[in-house]
């Protein structure tokens, strides 16, 4: 059985990447430091796959750590989610995020090389396209100036994975630009679960609808869009976990080329605004969400939705989920959450 690095495997994408890897036969290593995430994960994955997780407790920009991982187990290949990404806070500590997001990445490669470890799946994002100049968003749309340091680490990884990869024989690796992640697994075990003031929409929806929050704060609604808030594609987890299973089979099959780079879009195809998630969130539930339009939020773009057929080509991978069935599953992970506390 080969062995998966699962870099981040307790975040919310890591650890439904966990369940789906397991599903279609590899055995996963995670490797967390658990920064924004919960040990309760780990017991989460191990009932769902009904079997012991390994998992590394240890900071990825540490050495030592990255050593010990490989010496001890044989890494097939490496699925990279670790990193910070709230666009919020990148505009107000870009340093934190080019630490952790670009340096530790370079250590990665470094460590990959020096282990002979050949495959990697990397977790970029569409930010890299920065306010897209038309939509949808296909692999050939131009990659913007980022509005965010965040998206900017993303478009440095990419540039840093790029370059290596032509550099290294034998080394393989696929970014896959993913748009919004949201819902959670069918069995409540694992979810979204941000430690603190959630940054993305549909976590602070739900922890509104449950009490948690006094009001979900909109912002923007003077957007050149249909009803003037922001546009996004927002896509399952589980489908965005099976589209990383798909990319580690791709890579797989690329033994006899001495290098190989590709990045692919991983969405929906249909954007939808922020009105329209509350919308959706409340036929999905049958429950009101309290929410009030503020100031536009720097670092945010007007609409970004995807063109998958790349994806659904070469891939072979299509998302499946419904927004709505999305949304209802957010909403039962949130209520799971509230029952367990």
């Amino acid at each position: 059985m080969m062995k998966i690095l699962v870099t981040g495997g307790a975040g919310f994408i890591g650890s439904h990447t966990v369940v789906e890897l397991h599903h279609a036969g590899y055995e996963s290593i995670i490797f967390d430091n658990f920064s924004n995430s919960e040990k309760a994960v780990i017991t989460g994955l191990e009932t769902i796959i009904g079997k012991p997780v390994t998992c590394y407790e240890a900071d990825i920009n540490d050495p030592a750590a990255w050593d010990k991982v490989f010496t001890e187990n044989k890494i097939d290949g490496i699925i990279h989610f670790a990193a910070f990404k709230a666009v919020g806070e990148s505009v107000s500590e870009p340093l934190k995020y080019y630490r952790n997001n670009v340096a530790a990445t370079v250590l990665m490669l470094e460590k990959m090389q020096e282990h002979k470890v050949s495959n990697l799946v990397f977790s970029s994002s569409c930010t890299v396209y920065g306010q897209p100049e038309s939509l949808p968003v296909t692999e050939l749309s131009k990659v913007q100036p980022a509005n965010s340091p965040y998206g900017n680490t993303k478009q440095i990884c990419e540039e840093i994975i790029t370059d290596t990869v032509a550099t290294n024989r034998g080394l393989k690796a696929i970014s896959l630009r993913y748009f919004n992640p949201i819902g959670a697994h069918e069995s409540v075990l694992i979810g979204e679960l941000p430690l603190g003031v959630p940054a993305n929409l549909v976590p602070f929806i739900t922890q509104t609808v449950a009490g948690l929050r006094g009001q979900l704060s909109v912002f923007g609604d003077d957007y050149p869009t249909s009803d003037g808030t922001a546009v996004r594609d927002y896509i399952h987890v589980v489908d965005l976990a099976k589209a990383h299973v798909a990319a580690l089979a791709l890579l797989l099959k690329q033994q006899e080329k001495t290098t190989y780079y590709d990045y692919f879009n991983i969405g929906t195809g249909t954007g939808s605004s922020v009105l329209e998630v509350i919308t959706a969130f409340e036929t999905a539930t049958g429950l009101k969400v309290n929410y009030a339009i503020k100031p536009r939020r720097e670092g945010d773009v007007t609409a970004v939705y995807a063109d998958c057929s790349k994806s659904n080509e070469i891939l072979g991978w299509k998302a499946e989920k419904t927004l709505t069935e999305a949304l209802g599953d957010a909403w039962k992970w949130q209520l799971a959450v509230v029952n367990r506390k």
